[in-house]
């Protein structure tokens, strides 16, 4: 059942206005006349029409960013203001949290309780964080060598960028890009998921309320292959900072490299989750159940490859079965639900192939691998044993509810096999042992290794990946190199 009577008002009340471009601080309709539906997963009905943004479209947001990078004194303004902007921002979402976590819930299916008591205020959170960056921007003084001189150096906005963020977490993956390339100095236009758009449209709502000027902040909605394609070819874009598949990052570095534009890449994963059998079982055993499942496995960092080492192998599966048995699965709007829809039709059909795949490869399914109701595109937690490497589930990304537990016997053996991936994004390592801690995190080719813990974050920690999982760090300090250049400046001393 529907638990749309549950919105707040405020939300009910944005689901009733248009949903236009934002373009110069004004929403405007496509030039070509034409929307698409946006669905509800838990249900299936259309919740919204969402303007479907044109070349055209794109190229008047990226000309608004553009004139407003110039004109607008963004660049040039003094740090301290642009970090107030983005503090009002903040406080305006804290505000309207309750909003913004409904948002995302009804546009892709995350449980309400983790929109509202996670990913919304992490994103709060950020946006925090890149303000206190604005005034802490700063070049070096550099003793050189020859002659006379002195050098420095001075970090630069770099000026127009394109943002393309994936469907998973909304809200989330659009203050990753924006507030570090605004807190740098750079303006933006933003491209939000076709598949999950409303958060992003209502955060536009609230960077108008907070002040910003005209054009410092644009949001053009549209298909992938239409609006994101055009952005990323566009000659007035500085800089693409993409999450999303590796498939659609590789195209969008062949689409920027026409006006060598920059760019920087979140991709995908197939990160490995390994316990030993010194580890806390009780603890390794939750951490495994929410690296796999949490997001309903929507998520690029997701423990989707779970190695046990064979002397409690049966255990911990045993284990893993019992739990995720309990999650209820249900509509993502419902406070009790652990386990929302996929986001899609589409992305419901996808698992479903994986699945069956695994069955006709060798594949157990243990628990799951069945709908859990036909009325929205709901999938059970699935645990799939006796999965060897070569298998596709333990080589592609499948970005739903779906683990392959494996059994291995040594460490140099797992680690061989953990990083036997074109991926390396995240990794989980349980163990009491320091010295396997240590010796495990150094040896595996990601970016992130959560030890006795997964799923972590914070703005401080720099997020990003190796190898196929792209290039380029998100929070922390690292993030604000992806919107800046560094200009050396020599001074002649000699009289």
């Amino acid at each position: 059942m529907s638990r749309l009577d549950t919105l707040s008002p405020g939300t009910r009340e944005f689901l009733e206005r248009p949903k236009g471009l934002l373009i110069d601080n004004e929403w405007l309709n496509p030039l070509s006349g034409k929307y698409f539906d946006d669905v509800n997963p838990s249900t299936k009905s259309v919740h919204a029409q969402i303007a479907r943004a044109s070349d055209a479209d794109v190229e008047r947001a990226a000309k608004a960013a553009k004139d407003a990078f110039y004109n607008s004194r963004w660049h040039n303004m003094a740090p301290n203001e642009r970090g107030t902007y983005l503090w009002k921002l903040a406080d305006l979402m804290e505000i309207h949290q309750q909003e913004l976590a409904e948002l995302d819930s009804l546009d892709m299916g995350m449980p309400i309780r983790a929109a509202r008591y996670g990913t919304v205020p992490l994103a709060i959170d950020h946006v925090r964080y890149m303000a206190g960056w604005a005034t802490k921007i700063t070049g070096e003084s550099i003793g050189v060598s020859v002659g006379n001189y002195l050098n420095y150096t001075l970090k630069e906005p770099v000026g127009v960028v394109g943002a393309i963020i994936p469907w998973n977490f909304p809200l989330l993956m659009a203050v990753w890009k924006l507030s570090a390339a605004l807190a740098a100095g750079c303006t933006v236009v933003l491209k939000p998921a076709e598949q999950s758009p409303l958060s992003a449209i209502r955060l536009g709502e609230l960077i108008i309320d907070a002040g910003f000027p005209a054009g410092v902040v644009n949001i053009v909605t549209g298909l992938g292959d239409e609006a994101g394609a055009a952005l990323s070819r566009s000659p007035l874009v500085n800089k693409i900072a993409f999450t999303g598949s590796t498939a659609v990052g590789q195209t969008i570095m062949r689409e920027a490299a026409r006006n060598m534009t920059r760019v920087s890449l979140e991709l995908g994963g197939k990160s490995p989750n390994i316990i030993f059998e010194d580890a806390n079982l009780r603890q390794a055993v939750s951490g495994a159940l929410m690296g796999i499942f949490m997001n309903q496995g929507e998520v690029c960092a997701a423990g989707s490859r779970i190695f046990v080492q064979r002397g409690i192998y049966e255990q911990v599966l045993e284990a893993l079965i019992e739990q995720s048995s309990k999650l209820k699965v249900g509509d993502a709007l419902d406070p009790s639900t652990r386990m929302g829809p996929v986001v899609s039709e589409e992305q419901f059909v996808k698992i479903q192939g994986y699945i069956e795949g695994a069955k006709s490869q060798g594949g157990k399914i243990v628990v799951g691998g069945s709908t859990a109701n036909q009325q929205g595109f709901f999938i059970n937690p699935t645990i799939i044993r006796d999965v060897t490497d070569d298998m596709t589930v333990a080589q592609e990304e499948i970005f739903g509810p779906v683990a392959a537990v494996m059994v291995f016997d040594t460490i140099d053996e797992v680690i061989e096999r953990a990083n036997r991936s074109w991926y390396g994004l995240a990794a989980g390592v349980w163990t009491e042992n320091i010295r396997t801690a240590h010796y495990v995190a150094h040896a595996l080719e990601v970016g992130t290794v959560w030890v006795n813990s997964y799923h972590v974050y914070d703005a401080a920690a720099p997020w990003g990946g190796r190898k196929m999982s792209g290039f380029g760090r998100e929070m922390g300090k690292e993030a604000l190199d992806l919107y800046t250049e560094t200009k050396d400046v020599w001074i002649n001393l000699d009289r």
